[in-house]
C-alpha cells in the first residue's frame, strides 16, 4: 500500500514538471517561433504588394512591426506569452537583402525574455582617447578619431565606413557631440559619442593676463572677484595652480594676536556655504623679518599649518610691486603676516606720513587694532559663471541664487546690499529670532551736514552708554533716527564690551545689555571696518561700541580708517555709522544685493 502510494506520488510529479516545462519552457518558445514566422509571412506580404521597395544591389531593407501594423498587414498585436503585453514595436523587424538574385528575409522578433536569435546588434566603435573631453573657450580642438571598429558576425571593419556627425565651436560655450556611426552588413546600426564641453576657466583668464608671470603686479584693472558677497582681487596662481585671491577692502580691524582666532570664528563662518566648498586649505607664509631685512629678505622661511584664510604677507606685496603703486596696498592700514619682533607686526599702507613717510611698512604693536584683509585659496578649476574680471563686472565663480520680489530680506546673505530709509545698508548676518543686523555704508549726514559728535558720561568717563544723554551712545539711539526712516527697524538687545585697558578681540572683562534700535559698530563685526571708496567717496571717522575701564579708551575709526588704539582726547569729536536690526517680516522689493543696485525693501 505504501509503495503504490509513494509511486502515485512520484507519478504526479514526474507530470507536474513536465507540465511545468511545457507550460514555462516548450509552449512559449513554440509560440514565440509561431509569432516570429507570422512577423515574417506579413513582411512577405507587405513586399509582395510593394515590390518597388525591395532593396537593389547590396543595400539592405528594413521594415519594423510597427509599420505593418500602421498599415494592416498584421491581423492582431503580437504579444508576449502568458502577458497581454505587446512585443516591442519599434525594437522588432524584418530585414530583406538580395543574395546571389534572391531575397532573403531575417526576422528579429523583441518581446521582452524572449528575443530572436538572429543578429541585431550593431558594431562595436572604440574611440581613441577620452568620451568626454573638456577644453577651454578659443583653445583649438583636435578630434582624436576611433580606434577601431568591429562587428560579432561581421569580425573587424574599416573604419573608414565610420561616419561622423557633429562639430565643435571652440569659440562658443557649451557642450557639443560627436557621433560616430556604423552599420554591419545586416544595417545594424552601432555608435560611440564623444562629448566636448567648451568652458571658461577663470584660470584661463588669469593665464592669457600672466603669461609667465604668477601674479598680478602693480594697479591692474581686470583681476577683480566677487566671493561671498565680498570683492576681492586675484593675487595668482600658487604652485599647484589654485587661485590666491585677496579682500579688496578691510572687513574689521582685529589685534595681530588674535588673528587667527577672528579669521576663523567671524570671518570664516560668514562665508557662505557654496563658497565654502571651493575653498583650498594652504599654509601662509608668517615669518618674522627684522627692518633692517625689509629690503633683502628675498625668501619666505616660516608657514602657518594649513588654514582656509589668513592675510597677505609682505613677499606677496613685494612680488604684486615693480616699483609702482601696488594694488595691494590699501589707503587704510592693513596688518601684514609679518612679525618684526616678539611683540610687534608689520601694517602696511598706500602712503603713509610724517616720520613714517616714504615706507611701505611700519612696525605695530601687536595688541593694536589694524585692518584685516583676508586672503584665501580657491580652487583652480572653476568656471566662469559671469564677470570680465573689471570693478564693475567682476569675476562670479559660484551661480548666485537670486532674490525674488516678497522674498523675506532674512533670507539674503552676510555681505550683500540693501536699500531702505534713504541709505544703504550692508547685511552683518542674521539673529536667532529672524532680524537682520545691518550696518550703514556710510556715516550718518542730517540735512546734508555730517553729523560729528563728542561723547562722555556725567562723570566725564567715555565708555559707550546708551541711556547716558551726553553720550555718544545716546544719540545714536534717539536723535539718529532724524535723518533716516526707521520704520523697518526694530528694537533689539546689544552687547557693549568692556576691555580692561586695551581693546582686545576676546578679552572683554565685562559686557553691558541694553535694548536699543540702534548703536555704533562693533570693532570687530563683520564690515566694521571703512568701506572701501564705491562711490567716488570716502566715510568719515566714526564711534565703536568697543569700550575700555581705562578712563579715556574707547573705539573709534579716524577719517584715514585707521582705529585709534590709543586714548582720546575730550576735544576729539567723530561721525556716526549706524547698525540696526530690521524686523524679520522685512521683504524685498527690487535689487540684485550689490553695492551699484541694492536690495529695495518694501
Amino acid at each position: 500500500m505504501k509503495s503504490s502510494i509513494k509511486k502515485i506520488k512520484i507519478i504526479i510529479f514526474i507530470v507536474l514538471v513536465c507540465l511545468a516545462i511545457w507550460f514555462l519552457g516548450i509552449s512559449p518558445i513554440m509560440q514565440f517561433h509561431s509569432n516570429e514566422k507570422k512577423l515574417e509571412d506579413a513582411a512577405r506580404r507587405y513586399f509582395e504588394l510593394n515590390e518597388d521597395r525591395l532593396p537593389s544591389g547590396e543595400r539592405v531593407r528594413t521594415l519594423k512591426l510597427n509599420t505593418l501594423y500602421k498599415e494592416s498587414y498584421l491581423d492582431g498585436d503580437i504579444k508576449m506569452p502568458y502577458t497581454g503585453k505587446v512585443c516591442s514595436l519599434t525594437n522588432s523587424w524584418v530585414k530583406v537583402s538580395r543574395v546571389n538574385g534572391q531575397y532573403k528575409y531575417y526576422t528579429y522578433l523583441d518581446c521582452g525574455v524572449l528575443k530572436s536569435s538572429i543578429d541585431h546588434e550593431g558594431p562595436i566603435i572604440e574611440l581613441n582617447g577620452d568620451s568626454d573631453i573638456t577644453i577651454n573657450v578659443g583653445d583649438e580642438y583636435k578630434d582624436l578619431g576611433v580606434n577601431s571598429v568591429s562587428d560579432d558576425v561581421d569580425g573587424k571593419m574599416k573604419e573608414t565606413d565610420i561616419e561622423v556627425k557633429g562639430k565643435v565651436d571652440t569659440n562658443k560655450v557649451g557642450k557639443y557631440e560627436i557621433e560616430y556611426i556604423a552599420f554591419d552588413s545586416l544595417s545594424n546600426r552601432g555608435s560611440a559619442t564623444r562629448t566636448v564641453t567648451v568652458v571658461d576657466g577663470l584660470k584661463n583668464h588669469i593665464k592669457k593676463d600672466l603669461g609667465d608671470k604668477l601674479v598680478y603686479s602693480d594697479n591692474p584693472d581686470n583681476n577683480y572677484i566677487m566671493f561671498s558677497h565680498v570683492l576681492f582681487r586675484i593675487v595668482g596662481l600658487d604652485e599647484n595652480g589654485n587661485i590666491i585671491i585677496v579682500a579688496n577692502e578691510d572687513i574689521a580691524n582685529v589685534n595681530y594676536t588674535k588673528l587667527e582666532k577672528w579669521l576663523d570664528n567671524v570671518y570664516y563662518k560668514s562665508i557662505d556655504d557654496p563658497y565654502k566648498k571651493i575653498i583650498v586649505k594652504s599654509k601662509y607664509c608668517n615669518m618674522k623679518i627684522a627692518e633692517n631685512e625689509l629690503e633683502t629678505v628675498s625668501k619666505c622661511t616660516s608657514f602657518t599649518n594649513e588654514r582656509y584664510s589668513y592675510v597677505l604677507s609682505i613677499f606677496d606685496i613685494k612680488n604684486a610691486d615693480s616699483g609702482n603703486d601696488s594694488y595691494l596696498k590699501p589707503s587704510t592700514a592693513s596688518w601684514t603676516a609679518n612679525r618684526s619682533g616678539d611683540k610687534t607686526a608689520y601694517i602696511t599702507k598706500a602712503v603713509f606720513f610724517a616720520d613714517d613717510y616714504g615706507k611701505s611698512y611700519d612696525s605695530e604693536s601687536d595688541v593694536y587694532n589694524y585692518g584685516v584683509r583676508p586672503m584665501l585659496t580657491i580652487k583652480g578649476n572653476l568656471l566662469l559663471v559671469s564677470g570680465d574680471g573689471s570693478f564693475d563686472d567682476p569675476y562670479y565663480v559660484v551661480k548666485e541664487k537670486k532674490a525674488k520680489g516678497g522674498s523675506l530680506v532674512n533670507t539674503r546673505k552676510t555681505g550683500e546690499y540693501i536699500k531702505t530709509g534713504g541709505m544703504i545698508w550692508r547685511i552683518i548676518g542674521v539673529t536667532d529670532d529672524g532680524l537682520t543686523k545691518v550696518i550703514s555704508n556710510d556715516t550718518l549726514s542730517c540735512t546734508g551736514e555730517r553729523v560729528v559728535l563728542y561723547s562722555a558720561d556725567k562723570d566725564g568717563v567715555l565708555n559707550y552708554n546708551p541711556k547716558e544723554k551726553q553720550n555718544v551712545g545716546y544719540y545714536i539711539n534717539n536723535q539718529a533716527t532724524k535723518c533716516f526712516d526707521a520704520d523697518d527697524f526694530s528694537i533689539h538687545e546689544i552687547s557693549v564690551p568692556l576691555y580692561k585697558k586695551e581693546i582686545i578681540y576676546g578679552q572683554e572683562v565685562e559686557t553691558k545689555k541694553y535694548k536699543v534700535k540702534f548703536s555704533a559698530p562693533n570693532m570687530y563685526d563683520m564690515f566694521s571696518a571703512q568701506p572701501n571708496e564705491y562711490d567716488g567717496h570716502t566715510t568719515h571717522s566714526y564711534w565703536l561700541v568697543n569700550s575700555s575701564k581705562s578712563k579715556m579708551m574707547q573705539g573709534v575709526i579716524y577719517d584715514i580708517g585707521i582705529p585709534e588704539n590709543k586714548t582720546i582726547e575730550y576735544y576729539q569729536r567723530f561721525g556716526i555709522r549706524v547698525v540696526g536690526y530690521l524686523k524679520n517680516n522685512v521683504v524685498v522689493s527690487s535689487g540684485s544685493g550689490t553695492y551699484s543696485k541694492p536690495f529695495v525693501l518694501k
